[in-house]
């Protein structure tokens, strides 16, 4: 047994001392991180040179940034995207969706009349004239006649493009022949239909798939010869001038095949169209 009388005994119970009021200092001479820094990289031979080479003057995280922040800023750029989605289709004008629940289309019985729809049909005549630069009709020599017949060929890129409500269509053919032999103005357009009205008020919906129609164009301007491109599109105050179509007058006939021209008048007028063979129906 050894000599116990210089041990100090502690008793664990005892409680601790204050440290109210006492401060942990470090000194600029001695300072913590680089000595714990240097003290933990004992496999490299010079741990000074590596401390201040990659971690002295660094600023490091060490937390991820507040989410809170970023989840409110990612929430206001998503409203900002709607409002300007909104403003965008204000100024665009009425959608499709929308303007079929407000039934912008359905015609009612009243309104539902061929006569209703001819001055539509003679501004769509003058809007062709002015489109296909049309020359008046000429006098009765056939060398001034001659002259004054547009080349056809010119005509089929600008066709293409063309919006064809008010035109006069017919089916020549078509896999339904119910639907052979009926002929109207067009007063609405689809990518897939054409809603016409006949001379009987009927009004009759005509797909474009499986189809082939025959268009109707006048052979000289119906404009005055006074009429510029500046100058709105005129509307005849003769009653009997406005009861008359592009049948009752010289026209060209074109074919228009319906499985080719699936497309809306909006998208036909930027489309690219090529020159193709079509397949018969």
């Amino acid at each position: 047994m050894g000599d116990r009388t210089n041990v100090k005994q502690i008793d664990p119970y005892k409680e601790l001392p204050s440290i109210a009021g006492n401060r942990l200092t470090f000194k600029s001479s001695s300072p913590y991180i680089p000595q714990y820094v240097t003290s933990n990289l004992t496999a490299t031979s010079d741990p000074a040179a590596i401390y201040s080479n990659r971690v002295q003057g660094r600023q490091l995280l060490l937390e991820n940034p507040v989410r809170d922040a970023r989840k409110r800023k990612d929430e206001e750029d998503k409203r900002k995207k709607i409002q300007e989605r909104k403003k965008r289709q204000k100024t665009r004008g009425i959608g499709k969706r929308e303007a079929v629940a407000k039934g912008l289309w359905k015609l009612d019985k009243d309104q539902a009349k061929f006569q209703l729809f001819l001055p539509l049909h003679h501004l769509w005549m003058s809007y062709m004239s002015e489109l296909l630069v049309l020359n008046p009709k000429p006098e009765t020599s056939s060398l001034a006649t001659a002259k004054a017949t547009p080349a056809s060929q010119s005509m089929f890129p600008k066709l293409v493009k063309a919006d064809f409500h008010g035109a006069i269509i017919s089916v020549c053919q078509s896999k339904n022949p119910c639907l052979v032999g009926i002929t109207g103005i067009i007063i609405h357009e689809t990518e897939n239909v054409f809603k016409i009205i006949t001379k009987s008020n009927a009004v009759k919906l005509i797909p474009k798939q499986n189809s082939v129609f025959t268009l109707s164009i006048p052979l000289y301007s119906t404009l005055p010869p006074s009429h510029t491109p500046q100058m709105p599109l005129p509307l005849s105050d003769n009653e009997a001038q406005l009861e008359t179509t592009v049948l009752d007058q010289p026209h060209f006939q074109f074919e228009l095949y319906g499985n080719q021209f699936r497309f809306r008048s909006a998208d036909r007028a930027g489309r690219k169209f090529k020159h193709k063979e079509t397949i018969e129906l």
